[in-house]
């Protein structure tokens, strides 16, 4: 049954926990691009060997904000700094609640003078969007949703050309030297007689370029960036590998909106409709509260410390402040025991089980997701030490690994722990669980990013 807002909904289901848990959405979807263009295995190691080119063009939420007060919208609600924000830059834009948790994050590009472009996940489209229409700020949007919900058809096309022979590809289809662009710095290159935007970056820490123009251009630039690429071994990504490269690069993409409960949100939660992200959205793992809080974040607990900056008034500010020398949990990678993946696969077979027992829940290959939120309880000698959050197998690195929050005393690279993987009592609600046992499976603590070269890429200079 649809409701009106989140708010009916979380008062008709009785509790968020209980909401999210029965939730029949699966994981987050990527739609419309093709599952494999050959096969996921050479797809990701297209971006660590040769070159990859990705369609981001469908997924994401991509919200226009245009006025004189457009800047200052970012700056109240982003934990970011904004002092030497200029046209021609892009950076990740992360915003919180007073009480400091994360609500999201998304890429904020300043496309020219009071217009902005911020792309990514729902979440946080939806807080900015929030805020202008109930702030006063004189600035417009245009929404622009994905293409599940708008046909197929965006505004603009984005795309991402990456790996050690991306500089090559670019050369060729441009025709001369790829331009010399400062990380998240902007420039506009010429690409079959089209002027295409590109975005300095690297996803997984390699060579790298974020492509977008107008939708029309779109199909005639990826089939030239293509065509150019043929002879360095590019490899489109597919919606089945393109997920996976967050596991490398350390991004979390999944945190839970802070949302749910309290006052301070209420009236967020009346503006949210009934089929927004955070009302269909879907709550799946081994680790189990009836306190929704439990499951919040803060952008420490991410990663994002660096990106914190107290030199302006933003949303959560106190917070955080007193969070800064007491910050108790940290982003790592889990890289989970082979031997142990392969018995809870062995089940598939009956290999270990008793008669009767049912199997271990079913590990995708590359993306083990289920649910659109995944929270798996992380133990160290019987007790919950961190989540785990986001599974899959990189080819790059021959693993099973999981992006997870842990406490601080067990963050050390090469703490051994575990990760329980599968629900309590046997499954859910959710279609994409079936019948299983929960099992414990070792797991290392590594760095994130787990790769090497995104941990050298990304270090601040």
């Amino acid at each position: 049954m649809s409701h009106k807002n989140l708010e009916l909904a979380l008062h008709a289901a009785g509790s968020p926990v209980k909401m999210l848990r029965d939730s029949q959405i699966g994981p987050y979807a990527f739609p419309v691009v093709r599952h494999e263009f050959t096969n996921w295995r050479d797809e990701q190691r297209s971006w660590r060997e040769g070159c990859a080119f990705f369609d981001q063009s469908h997924h994401m939420t991509d919200v226009y904000v245009e006025g004189p007060d457009a800047l200052k919208l970012f700056s109240d609600l982003g934990v970011n700094s904004f002092k030497n924000f200029r046209v021609g830059q892009a950076k990740q834009f992360v915003c919180t609640t007073s009480e400091g948790y994360t609500i999201g994050d998304a890429i904020l590009f300043y496309l020219a003078e009071n217009k902005f472009n911020l792309v990514g996940r729902p979440p946080a489209a939806n807080w900015v969007q929030y805020h202008l229409e109930k702030g006063g700020y004189n600035a417009k949007t245009v929404r622009d949703e994905r293409s599940a919900q708008n046909n197929g058809r965006r505004i603009a096309y984005r795309y991402q050309v990456q790996g050690p022979h991306a500089l090559k590809v670019m050369e060729k289809v441009t025709g001369k030297p790829a331009p010399d662009i400062k990380f998240f710095n902007m420039d506009v290159l010429k690409v079959a007689g089209h002027d295409v935007h590109a975005l300095r970056h690297g996803m997984v820490g390699q060579p790298g370029w974020e492509l977008f123009g107008p939708w029309e251009e779109g199909d005639a630039v990826r089939d030239a960036i293509v065509a150019a690429g043929q002879e360095f071994g590019i490899r489109q990504v597919g919606a089945r590998t393109y997920p996976t490269s967050c596991l490398e690069s350390g991004w979390i993409p999944s945190p839970l909106p802070a949302i749910y409960v309290g006052e301070e949100t209420k009236a967020y939660r009346e503006w949210l409709t009934g089929k927004a992200y955070e009302t269909m959205a879907s709550l799946g793992g081994s680790f189990y509260s009836d306190d929704i809080r439990d499951y919040y974040l803060t952008p420490y607990d991410l990663g994002y410390g660096p990106f914190v900056k107290f030199d302006h008034e933003f949303i959560g500010r106190a917070a955080l402040e007193g969070m800064v020398n007491n910050q108790k949990r940290k982003k790592v990678t889990l890289v989970w025991n082979g031997e142990d993946v392969m018995k809870a696969f062995g089940t598939m077979y009956d290999v270990g089980l008793k008669k009767g027992e049912d199997n271990t829940k079913y590990i995708d290959l590359p993306l083990a997701n289920y649910a659109t939120l995944p929270f798996d309880k992380v133990l160290s000698g019987g007790k919950i030490v961190g989540l785990s959050t986001y599974t899959g197998y990189t080819y790059n690195e021959k693993s099973m690994i999981s992006l997870a929050v842990v406490d601080v005393a067990h963050a050390e690279p090469g703490t051994q722990v575990s990760v329980v993987w599968g629900e309590e009592g046997g499954g859910s609600k959710k279609p994409t669980v079936e019948r299983h046992k929960q099992v414990e499976i070792r797991a290392t603590v590594a760095p994130a990013p787990f790769a090497e070269v995104a941990r050298v890429a990304y270090r601040p200079k």
